[in-house]
Parts: C-alpha cells; sequence; structure tokens
C-alpha cells in the first residue's frame, strides 16, 4: 500500500531529526498536552501533526455563523420537555441507558401532564464536529452536549504550531499545507473558562447567602475513577483558578455520600460548601453510575439518583440530562428529517434555519422496510449505521452494516440510525504524525473539526454569538476510528487561505 511505503521511507530517511520531535513532544509535556499512563505516576504526549490543516476562509466563517444557531436550537430543545420525552420514548425503550436517561428527566422535570421546576440553570458547553465533504460541503457528524473535551488541548495545537512556526521556520514552511495561508485563531480554552466563571458569577450573585458572597465561586468537575485524560481538564480548572473560581474534583461515587441542600436550595458539597457550577466529564455511559459496592439490587441507582439530586438545585450544569438527550443520535435524526419549517417552532427564523438545515446530513430510522432497502438498493459505502453510544468505537461502515443489521431484534432497531456517510477533502501534501514519540509520513490525511460552543439559561456567554473556539482532530483516510483518546486521530490546527 502507498502509505505504507511512505511510512517505511520515514524511518529510513528521518524526515525530522530526532532532536526536533523530542523538543515538540518536550513541548507538549510541559503544556498540559498529554494523557496519563496507566501507572498513574507518568504521562505521554497526545499524538500531532507536526504542521496544520488549511481550510478555505469562506468556509471556516460559515461554521463558526452556523454553529451557534446549532447550539440555540438545542439548548432550545433541551428545555423543551414535553417534545423530548414523546420524541425519545421509542429509542428510550430500544437503549436501557437512555431508558434510564428519561426516567431520570420524568424524575426532574415530571410530565406534561404533571410538570415539575426544574431549578438548576442549564450550562451548555457542546461541541459540534463536522467534515467537509467533497461533495457536499461541511456537515455535521454529531453533536456532543455531555463531556464535550479536549478544547484545551485545541487552543494548545494552535500554540504548538506556532511554536513550530518560530522556532524552526523552515521545516514548518516544508511541511505546512499552504505556507501563505494564516493561523486560524483559537482562544477555546480561556473562552470556555470564561463561559463557566460568567455561570459560577451568576449563580453566586443570584442566590448567595451574604456570608457566602464573601467567599470563592466554586466549581465542582465530576469525573471517572483512574481517569487518564485529567491534563485536559486540569487545563480548564487553571484557567478557572485564574479566574478566582475554586475548582473540585469528585466521582459520582463519592458525590452519593457528600452532596446536600443548604439554604436557598443550593447544592453543597461536604467540607466545601455550596457549588455555583457543576460540570460532568462522566455519565455518559453505564459505567459512571455502577457502583458494584452498593449491592444494589436496582444496577446503578444510587449514583444515577445523585445527578438527578443535583439537577434539583440552584446550580448551573453541563450537562442537563435534557441536554444529554437532545444531543443523542435519535434527536440528531428527528432534527434532520424536519423541515427548516418545522425548526423555527424553537424560535429560529426560516433564514437561520434554512443554514442549519444545509449542514444536517441526512439520517434514517431503523426498521425493517429500511433494512430490506439497505441490503437491496444502497450504496453501503455510503452510510454509517450508528448507535447512541459516545466515544469511539459505535460506528459500523459499509459491507459489515448488513450483517450488523441482520444481528438486531425488531425491539433493538429504534437505538440505531443510518448516517450519509462524509468524505472530506484529503490534504494536498503529506506531512508527519508523531505518536509516542514516533514519527510518521502520512499522505492521505483527512481532518473532523470540533467547533465549541457556550450558552448559559439559554443565552449565549462568549463574545462571538456563543462560539467558543475548535479542536481539529485529523487521521489517515483508510482510518473509520479518528479519536486523539482512543483512535488514531492526531491534533492538529488550521490555517486560512482565501
Amino acid at each position: 500500500m502507498k502509505t505504507s511505503i511512505l511510512e517505511k521511507q520515514c524511518v529510513e530517511e528521518q524526515y525530522l531529526n530526532t532532536q526536533t520531535v523530542d523538543e515538540v513532544c518536550e513541548w507538549q509535556i510541559m503544556h498540559g498536552v498529554a494523557i496519563k499512563n496507566s501507572d498513574g505516576t507518568t504521562a505521554r504526549h497526545c499524538p500531532f501533526s507536526i504542521a496544520p490543516m488549511t481550510m478555505k476562509r469562506r468556509v471556516f466563517e460559515h461554521l463558526k455563523t452556523v454553529t451557534p444557531m446549532l447550539t440555540n436550537l438545542i439548548s432550545k430543545v433541551s428545555e423543551d420537555m414535553p417534545f423530548l420525552q414523546s420524541s425519545l420514548s421509542s429509542m428510550a425503550n430500544a437503549d436501557p441507558f437512555f431508558g434510564r436517561l428519561m426516567k431520570m428527566h420524568t424524575q426532574i422535570h415530571g410530565t406534561e401532564a404533571a410538570p415539575k421546576t426544574a431549578l438548576r440553570k442549564p450550562l451548555l458547553l457542546m461541541r459540534t464536529d463536522f467534515m467537509d465533504d467533497r461533495q457536499q460541503g461541511a456537515k455535521v457528524i454529531e453533536f456532543n452536549g455531555i463531556a464535550a473535551g479536549m478544547g484545551p488541548f485545541g487552543q494548545r495545537a494552535n500554540e504548538m504550531h506556532d511554536y513550530m512556526r518560530r522556532q524552526w521556520p523552515e521545516i514548518y514552511r516544508d511541511w505546512v499545507e499552504s505556507p501563505a495561508a494564516i493561523p486560524a485563531d483559537n482562544a477555546c480554552l480561556e473562552q470556555l473558562a470564561h463561559g463557566i466563571a460568567t455561570a459560577a458569577q451568576d449563580i453566586h450573585a443570584t442566590y448567595g447567602t451574604p456570608t457566602e458572597q464573601q467567599e470563592q465561586r466554586t466549581f465542582l468537575m465530576v469525573v471517572q475513577k483512574h481517569e487518564d485524560n485529567v491534563y485536559d481538564q486540569h487545563l480548564l480548572e487553571v484557567a478557572l483558578q485564574q479566574r478566582g473560581v475554586r475548582t473540585v474534583r469528585r466521582t459520582f461515587d463519592q458525590l452519593s455520600s457528600q452532596l446536600s441542600t443548604g439554604e436557598n436550595q443550593r447544592l453543597i458539597l461536604k467540607d466545601i460548601g455550596a457549588v455555583d457550577v457543576v460540570y460532568l466529564r462522566a455519565g455518559y455511559q453505564y459505567s459512571d453510575y455502577f457502583a458494584p459496592e452498593l449491592r444494589e439490587a436496582n444496577c446503578c441507582h444510587t449514583l444515577s439518583q445523585t445527578r438527578v439530586f443535583i439537577e434539583q438545585h440552584n446550580v448551573a450544569v453541563n450537562a442537563t440530562v435534557g441536554q444529554q438527550l437532545a444531543t443523542s443520535k435519535t434527536m440528531q435524526m428527528i432534527l434532520t428529517m424536519m423541515t427548516a419549517q418545522d425548526l423555527t417552532h424553537w424560535g429560529l427564523s426560516e433564514e437561520n434555519a434554512t443554514l442549519v438545515k444545509s449542514v444536517l446530513a441526512d439520517m434514517l430510522p431503523i426498521h425493517a422496510e429500511a433494512i430490506a432497502w439497505f441490503n437491496r438498493d444502497a450504496e453501503k459505502r455510503e452510510w454509517v449505521l450508528k448507535n447512541q453510544g459516545e466515544g469511539g468505537g459505535h460506528c459500523v461502515f459499509g459491507d459489515d452494516i448488513s450483517a450488523k443489521l441482520a444481528t438486531l431484534k425488531p425491539e433493538d432497531y429504534d437505538a440505531w440510525a443510518l448516517m450519509q456517510r462524509l468524505y472530506p477533502h484529503e490534504r494536498e501534501r503529506p506531512t508527519i504524525a508523531v505518536r509516542n514519540g514516533e514519527q510518521t509520513l502520512v499522505d492521505d490525511l483527512v481532518s473532523e473539526i470540533g467547533l465549541f460552543t457556550a450558552y448559559f439559561d439559554g443565552k449565549p456567554v462568549t463574545d462571538f454569538e456563543g462560539y467558543a473556539g475548535y479542536l481539529v482532530r485529523s487521521k489517515p483516510a483508510k482510518e473509520n476510528e479518528g479519536g486523539i483518546h482512543s483512535g488514531k486521530g492526531i491534533l492538529d490546527s488550521i490555517t486560512l487561505i482565501d
């Protein structure tokens, strides 16, 4: 294969000298762009591209314009209790995890016949992932409403490429896709921290007692046990600490015995005091609620009830259960199948709704007729089969789709959807990927671009209508999984050409 020959050639010829590679890897570790190793005491740098991708400025500006519109839509949908419960009920019956989320949502919000007032204020920190398809243009891959991480790494990738440009200008010019292109600014870390600090200040000022007003605002990050993606999280915490916000980390297991209710229905954390913002970096999978030491008759009940308890207080929350439901693959499919006029129900103008529709890739529900059509008439390589899972490893491609569909029972269908497969532009020239200090020449690199947005209580809380920066993950075109943490992806950044 062509790429294999190039990879072998790269190792033999060492396109970059060892010292350069070592110094860039050390720069990454020094700036927190790292993943903890399994020994718990050491870390490795994140894999990265030695030079950035190039994107047409009009495409990038288009995405910066339309993404806040998508976030505004998701923000409104996530607070539309009757719509969420009615439109996702079939999916919740087919997917046990989302079935539990729906029960939690009903506990928090009640039903249309008997609604309840949810005290928490929604803080939507969303990453919308796009690919710029060769034929269709830029299209949404998925919405990430819970644990939408690596924004800090996105900013650091920009800074790392700027470091390359200044420190080794000749090497940078040799490998950058377009030497005349201008770097796209990325203040993702600062913008996310600003959005969180704004929410913390609002809660603190609105619900804090006179005594609490003199205390620091407090940010609680809910994390997984034995987390290895901690440095991305710590970068955000440091940025908040610099804004006068105290940060604490707890697992759901710890919180199950450490939370209580204070004056003004404030959320109280043992030995800390009132909490202003709760930010979930856990809770997107069943295992985050599994506590075998509790010996529960009903698995995962205690820790899921801890999440319900949080939302029953005057605190800013990302992600709310409603936000998690609203950014599910099934909701993405439902919105995709709506007309632009339908989308105006949530306050979008017809012009904005049309723009939103233009970036939503085709999706289809799974049922017996759809399976028969797919097996008989569909171009298999043009589709991806997705379930509701978050993270890598949940998609089925090409000829494997028919085999997977054959294993599904009718009661499973509503947990799955077909989505148009996107084929982004390959980079016009090879570049070098560095992983674990080893360099590899890649000649078919493609990129996935995630745009972050920050909304608090239904309103944007950053300078550009809620836009908060970006994350680029690139991968060889032949690879299906492009995650940095759990795939073949590498950190990248953007330069712009007119």
